[in-house]
């Protein structure tokens, strides 16, 4: 993997973010398995990532999926 290829992560409240593939993922954050350019990263996302609220605010109001 050359250094400007990225990976995305989420978080335990299921937000999704974009990391260097060539690092550890941070703390508190799982790699989801995606990696590439940024461009198809961020076209994963967009796709997965159709709820913005944090998993617990959606838990909140009885609408975990």
């Amino acid at each position: 993997m050359t250094a400007d290829t990225a990976k995305v992560v989420v978080n335990d409240e299921q937000q999704y973010a974009l990391w260097p593939a060539s690092r550890p993922c941070p703390a508190g954050w799982t790699d989801t398995g995606v990696s590439g350019t940024r461009a198809e990263c961020l076209e994963h996302v967009e796709r997965v990532w159709t709820d913005m609220r944090p998993r617990s605010l959606r838990e909140r109001h009885g609408e975990a999926g």
